[in-house]
């Protein structure tokens, strides 16, 4: 959990607002303006990456079938992790270079639902679900990291929240496959990490929205089930840093980022139990940014991977 932590903290995290508020680094100059682009452009890189951490692939693993009507309902807790290269806080701008902080293989957790609200038609078509989930944020497990004190809580655990709904295409029967289609709606809260006085020459980071849209099709085969898709995100947020040498200045950007990906989902489906994994490759894109950081690039893709335990009612 402390890894998980670690990882969504340096990827959603955002300064508290200072006098001054800036949109880029133009006014300063030296170490001072590398320091200042590498936190901008390392929220930057490393927003879809949250995003995808965030959203995952399937929104209901495992399965396109919808759950065929008013009262039949799925919960899932499940967790997503992706390969992640931190980019280091501490860096002094004394190179043109970013040095990574460590690379993760970090799992975020999440528990999402799926209820079904209108059976459609026999073949499924039309048929409707309604989505939740819930991004666990566990707020006291590493030091310097904060959550909007606003942000709805259970305990020392901080919430963000999803919903949407899926609409079936085709029900799994006979040699055709489950279809469906999906909309999600995810957040997170603002969350904050760095230690300034401590050392670290910036704190830096953002809140996240996220827009989901799937098609999945499956097939189950006895207890034996399989899914496939694809799919489109948008991530969206606020991002503020705040610079320990130029404390008077505090730099804030709105951030808008796409990508595609594709997924697969394989699972053992039991009575009223499953146990489901998923793999899936969230695509690249050139960021045009002005910093190099060590061991990555945005034109790369990112594998992702999923794990969770489904209870089906």
């Amino acid at each position: 959990m402390r890894t998980t932590l670690l990882v969504l903290s340096l990827t959603l995290a955002a300064a508290a607002p200072a006098a001054a508020q800036r949109s880029d680094c133009s006014s300063l100059g030296g170490n001072g303006r590398r320091i200042c682009d590498a936190a901008l452009d390392g929220t930057r890189a490393f927003h879809p990456i949250a995003g995808l951490l965030v959203s995952g692939g399937n929104p209901v693993l495992g399965t396109a079938n919808t759950r065929g009507g008013l009262g039949s309902f799925i919960v899932t807790v499940r967790a997503n992790a992706a390969d992640v290269v931190l980019p280091d806080p501490s860096y002094d701008g004394a190179s043109n270079e970013v040095p990574s902080s460590e690379e993760l293989y970090a799992p975020v957790p999440l528990v999402e639902a799926a209820v079904g609200v209108f059976q459609g038609l026999p073949s499924g078509l039309l048929s409707v679900d309604l989505l939740g989930s819930a991004q666990l944020l566990p707020t006291n497990q590493i030091d310097h990291l904060t959550v909007d004190r606003d942000a709805t809580r259970i305990g020392d655990v901080a919430l963000g929240f999803g919903y949407g709904v899926r609409v079936g295409i085709l029900r799994d029967e006979g040699p055709l496959p489950a279809v469906s289609v999906s909309a999600m709606r995810r957040n997170i809260p603002e969350v904050v990490y760095g230690d300034l006085a401590g050392g670290d020459e910036f704190r830096y980071g953002m809140d996240l929205q996220a827009t989901n849209l799937r098609l999945v099709t499956s097939k189950q085969f006895a207890a034996f089930e399989v899914a496939a898709g694809i799919g489109w995100d948008r991530y969206t947020g606020d991002v503020r840093v705040e610079l320990r040498e130029q404390p008077s200045i505090n730099l804030g950007a709105d951030l808008k980022e796409s990508r595609t990906l594709a997924f697969l989902n394989a699972g053992l489906r039991m009575p009223g139990f499953s146990l489901i994994g998923e793999a899936g490759y969230q695509s690249g894109r050139e960021e045009e940014l002005s910093t190099d950081f060590e061991d990555y690039d945005t034109r790369d893709g990112n594998f992702f991977a999923g794990l969770g335990v489904q209870l089906g009612f």
